[in-house]
């Protein structure tokens, strides 16, 4: 801990201590008044929050606190999420002495031994890592309203989980029945996302298996993404020193990979009859199940056996790997399937030769696979005579009926078209099959397991896959708010492909499925309406209900409007002006108003949470923003505990300080980007913050009463333009921008003044408080400490957003003194030492109003000779739209008074006298022929060396 991260820290543990005593953070509904409603993704307590989690927090604690300067009530709730495998996992890992996860614990999360002794127990990790992961928020400066707090296996809560579950099954939204899933073997449970290590989606996809099979009948099942190509098969792959398995499955004689066949185990009855390596199939020659042709196996060692069935089929016309594999066998044999606009009959021979790729191991076979696939898929139609090559194994009447059909859904087709059909025909005709498999792999349970693809028999499932619920989806996402708003089309991707989704498991922490013994809701499937539970759990326990009074009637009154408290009392034994207390407060806070978390829950908890609300509440109860923030990288890696570089919040705020710390998180990257946390960054932000507590001293020891200057009235209007644009970032949810504004722009402003007068005035007091309000979001410690500093009253949280106004003259003043100083010191003279500057103003300000036109004629009209009147015009022209801007809003101007105002100012940044006159003063000397040529904006420049 450095002295200036100490001083930060003992700064706000004094007004955190001031904040607890205020209450601040423990709003009560106002009725009628506005509110502001934010929650962010609770956390797991499986370890300690690291800064990646602290900086979604910071996003909505930075919304809380600028609402509330916006006058609304708000509220900003937090919980820890015990249910479902990530604690078990660990604990387990602990309990069996897994060295590798106590090192880690001990040395990123700084666990003492005889703490991680206790850690076998899921419940004691959760619990030291929830209070850990408390006090790291707390330290943060986080203003989270602690009296809502939960976990996710307290009894009210499951209560209030069960009735979710019986409305989704009310509504029909959740059934039983047979799907694939994402499987942990070791565990044999189904896993999503948060069961997994790196919190990694399993993405299950489907392979076509195709059945070509040899004279005895063995079937070498190739497994395809392309099934439409299986016209143009030339032969198979086999990798010979992989390790494959003659099996049986499905009543079926197969060769896979040995690899294939334990996944394979999970989706059928696999029996494993011998094993073999590959070479052994190798020359063996097989029949295309469609054409009847017979093709040869050859061997190939870039086929992965991990990666479907280990058996490749071969279609050089159109796929870059054959082809380049096939040419350096000398065994090329060309079949044209796909008509493709912008290249020939062969394709991946075409782009292989236009890339120059020369052998089947050039790295760029990867790109031109990518180019031939997408641009087949995307544009491809299947040729009209491929029909010739269909069947040519069956006798008549069977062939040609069997060309019938492939000219009616195949040939003629574009791609999709053509692999959609071919897919479910394989099927139905006993030729083809189905593999599921991770497509994203590998990915692993938090135990260590590679994840596999298991078809369930009688799994619970919320079917996301119903079509009007879909569509109630997609019309929230169209409504609402989303940062950024790019995400949009992510969410609405995700609905798309969203389909049934295994909700409970029979392993792990959580709640109990109400009408199935044996079953637990898993961790994203009971974590998608809860900040409704943050809304009434405090009354609840204010009140004293117990959890076997939350019956489905209490929820339904509370959350629906359904009955009437005297009727939903005696039911439930709660009071009826109970019952009406908690109605009211749920109806209070309820929508919510933004929903923060980090941009990898979309395809998962984020999507979830759209579809659940839909289905639950009406529609004037749907959330109203969600915001989805970028990652946090660590000195530009990616942080993992095998990497030692996850950074624990807590221990973030004791190296930095809680303001450095989040100005850090605030300022590296907009809310959408992700960013990248570095050391020497944060050790800036906090000796910029530094120069501001010091900036604020100075203002509270010099300031002086006097009336104010032209200097002082700049201050003003600048810091109210810095506070307008803040204001619109923080609107905006550009917290990056809106921290810019108020930790370093506002800032400059004030050096600038500072370094322009002898002493400060009130008003620059005045300005600063202000300044102070505007910073709190980001900066709250500090910005408390200024605050009292210069004399605010109360606590600088509770202040109303500042309602400064620029003056717009002052702006001008300003703006055309320094346009004067470049001026000035753009003139050689100047460069070679002045003793004295001569400055002769025009006083034609109404020359310039009417330049503004762009009218020579106007200007003539307002008084100018004709060849001055031009080269006014001309002027304006060159100006910015600021400043074109402030000379329409100010009527009168005198050039001459603003410059004598600042000319203590124009002679620091000069270093010489200056010295002032009106052109049209026949008093003035006329030094160098200058003052006849003074023109509006662009007055005579003498310098005297």
């Amino acid at each position: 801990m450095s002295e200036l991260s100490s001083l930060f820290i003992k700064m706000a543990e004094k007004w955190q201590a001031k904040w607890a005593e205020a209450r601040v953070y423990e709003p009560e509904p106002r009725p009628g008044a506005a509110k502001f409603f934010v929650t962010a993704a609770y956390p797991y307590p499986n370890g300690a929050i690291h800064i990646g989690h602290g900086r979604t927090y910071l996003i909505a604690d930075v919304l809380a606190r600028f609402h509330r300067h916006m006058g609304r009530v708000v509220l900003f709730p937090m919980g820890f999420h015990y249910t479902g495998t990530p604690i078990l996992t660990i604990a387990e890992a602990i309990a069996s002495g897994d060295a590798t996860v106590i090192e880690e614990y001990m040395a990123i999360y700084g666990v003492p031994k005889d703490e991680i002794e206790k850690m076998g127990n899921p419940l004691y990790l959760a619990r030291y890592f929830h209070e850990q992961s408390k006090r790291a928020m707390q330290k943060f400066g986080l203003g989270i309203d602690w009296t809502r707090e939960f976990t996710t296996i307290d009894p009210e809560y499951q209560r209030f989980i069960q009735w979710q579950f019986e409305k989704l099954r009310e509504r029909g939204l959740i059934v039983r029945g047979r799907h694939p899933v994402g499987w942990c073997p070791r565990h044999s449970m189904p896993v999503g996302a948060h069961d997994t290590k790196d919190d990694k989606e399993p993405e299950i996809g489907q392979w076509t298996l195709i059945y070509f099979a040899d004279e005895e009948g063995l079937v070498f099942p190739a497994a395809t993404l392309r099934p439409e190509t299986v016209l143009g098969v030339t032969n198979m792959w086999i990798n010979p020193d992989a390790e494959y398995a003659v099996i049986e499955h499905n009543g079926r004689k197969m060769v896979v990979s040995k690899d294939a066949a334990f996944r394979l185990s999970f989706q059928g009855n696999v029996r494993i009859l011998r094993e073999a390596r590959g070479r052994e199939f190798v020359g063996r020659s097989v029949q295309n199940p469609v054409t009847g042709e017979w093709v040869p196996v050859y061997e190939a060692k870039f086929v992965d056996p991990r990666v479907g069935t280990g058996v490749v089929m071969s279609v050089p016309a159109h796929a870059p790997y054959d082809y380049a594999a096939l040419r350096d066998l000398n065994a090329v044999r060309l079949i044209p399937l796909i008509r493709v606009e912008g290249y020939g009959d062969y394709p991946a021979k075409e782009v292989v030769e236009r890339m120059g790729i020369k052998s089947q191991t050039d790295p760029a076979l990867e790109e031109a696979t990518r180019e031939v696939y997408s641009a087949e898929y995307t544009k491809g139609v299947m040729r009209e005579d491929v029909v010739g090559r269909v069947g040519a194994h069956l006798s008549e009447p069977a062939r040609s009926m069997l060309r019938a059909v492939f000219k009616m859904y195949f040939a003629g087709r574009p791609v999709r078209e053509a692999r959609e059909f071919i897919s479910k025909w394989l099927v139905e005709a006993g030729i083809g099959g189905v593999m599921y498999d991770i497509m994203n792999k590998p990915v692993y349970c938090r135990c260590g397991t590679e994840i596999v693809v298991k078809v369930l028999e009688d799994q619970w499932f919320i079917n996301y896959g119903e079509g009007r619920w879909k569509e109630l989806a997609r019309k929230l996402v169209e409504e609402m708010a989303i940062v950024p708003p790019e995400a949009k089309a992510h969410f609405l991707a995700t609905i798309d492909w969203l389909d049934k989704r295994a909700c409970a498991r029979t392993r792990g922490l959580g709640t109990p499925l109400p009408w199935s013994d044996g079953w637990v809701i898993e961790s994203l499937s009971d974590s998608t309406i809860y900040m409704a539970f943050y809304t009434v759990i405090k009354r609840i326990r204010q009140f004293g209900i117990k959890p076997e009074q939350l019956i489905k009637e209490f929820w339904d009154y509370v959350f629906l409007g359904v009955g009437t408290p005297e009727e939903v009392a005696k039911r439930t034994g709660v009071p009826p002006e109970q019952l009406k207390a908690i109605r009211e407060e749920f109806d209070f806070w309820y929508p919510l108003d933004s929903r923060n978390s980090g941009k990898d829950l979309i395809p998962n908890h984020l999507t979830f949470f759209i579809f659940n609300h839909v289905a639950i509440f009406p529609r004037e109860k749907w959330p109203r923003q969600i915001v989805a923030n970028g990652w946090v990288l660590r000195e530009g890696e990616k942080m993992s505990k095998s990497k030692r570089n996850v950074l624990p919040l807590d221990k973030a705020v004791d190296m930095y300080g809680p303001d450095p710390l989040r100005a850090t998180l605030a300022i590296a990257a907009e809310v959408e980007q992700d960013l990248d946390f570095r050391h020497a960054e944060a050790i800036r932000n906090a000796q910029q913050l530094m120069s501001i507590y010091s900036l604020a001293q100075r203002l509270a020891q010099t300031a002086e009463d006097r009336g104010p200057n032209w200097l002082d009235k700049w201050l003003v209007s600048e810091i109210a333009l810095v506070l307008e644009r803040a204001r619109e970032a923080y609107e905006k949810v550009r917290v990056r921008q809106a921290a810019v504004e108020v930790l370093y722009n506002a800032k400059s402003v004030f050096d600038q003044y500072l370094a322009s007068v002898e002493r400060p005035s009130k008003l620059a007091v005045e300005a600063a408080r202000a300044w102070a309000v505007a910073m709190e979001p980001i900066a709250p410690h500090l910005a408390e400490e200024v605050w009292s500093i210069l004399g605010g009253e109360g606590l600088v949280v509770k202040a109303p957003w500042p309602q400064l106004r620029p003056d717009p003259a002052a702006l001008l003043a300003k703006r055309y003194v320094d346009m004067v100083i470049d001026d000035v010191k753009r003139i050689p003279a100047f460069g070679e030492g002045a003793k004295r500057v001569v400055i002769y103003v025009n006083p034609n300000y109404a020359w310039v109003k009417a330049a503004l036109s762009g009218d020579v004629k106007a200007v003539i009209n307002a008084g100018a000779p004709p060849q001055a009147a031009k080269r006014v015009v001309d002027i304006v022209k060159t100006l910015g739209d600021e400043l074109r801007g402030l000379i329409s809003a100010v009527g009168k101007f005198d050039e001459a008074e603003a410059l004598a105002s600042y000319k203590n100012y124009m002679e620091k940044a000069l270093g010489a006298p200056v010295e002032i006159y009106n052109a049209d003063d026949p008093s003035a000397p006329d030094l160098g022929g200058k003052k006849k040529v003074a023109l509006p904006l662009r007055p005579g420049i003498y310098i005297e060396k």
